[in-house]
């Protein structure tokens, strides 16, 4: 069912290698709009979801879709990050910031094995308002991250990300631990 908050979340997935292709070896200019298209398609998270519930057309495609969508984006980006040097030689995401980054990636990898299981029993796992937020930190930090790239006269745009990075890695420790909770139930 191709809907608009379908297409939307689709957006999304096909934006992932414009990101990837654009981070590979960036210049100030390529982090300038790696940020842009990166904003788009943050926006277009919150709008897939609104749009599908505001317009009755919540689907089965689409809640398969969304999640696997952050997912990829989230991944992509952090992966490059920590493997593409600033301006001044180092990763973007380097030394003990990599600890977040990696918290980030297996939550993600975790819950989604959670999801997978849970399924043929018929549990769902609906995201929570603190997720939200979770998600929310983490767009922001790789946000402000990139955007640090593009200014590296600024070096506060990139600890502004760099602490947000942490503060999403913590809600991420949360909001993975409810769901673990919620699997464990479930196991025998």
């Amino acid at each position: 069912m191709l809907t608009l908050p379908n297409l939307l979340t689709l957006s999304r997935i096909l934006a992932v290698p414009i990101l990837v292709f654009l981070l590979w070896k960036p210049t100030p200019i390529d982090y300038a709009i790696t940020f842009v298209l990166y904003c788009v398609v943050g926006i277009t998270d919150y709008f897939d979801g609104y749009l599908a519930r505001a317009q009755g057309q919540i689907s089965r495609l689409g809640q398969f879709l969304d999640p696997i969508a952050d997912k990829i984006m989230v991944a992509a980006v952090i992966v490059l990050l920590v493997s593409q040097r600033n301006h001044s030689g180092e990763p973007v995401i380097h030394s003990f910031h990599i600890i977040p980054a990696l918290v980030i990636l297996l939550r993600e990898i975790i819950v989604s094995g959670l999801r997978e299981f849970l399924a043929p029993l018929n549990v769902s796992m609906p995201v929570s308002s603190l997720a939200k937020w979770k998600t929310t930190f983490q767009l922001v930090s790789l946000g402000a991250l990139i955007l640090g790239g593009a200014f590296p006269a600024q070096p506060w745009i990139h600890q502004v990300g760099l602490g947000t990075l942490w503060a999403a890695a913590a809600l991420t420790l949360v909001t993975g631990y409810d769901y673990l909770r919620i699997g464990l139930r479930h196991m025998d």
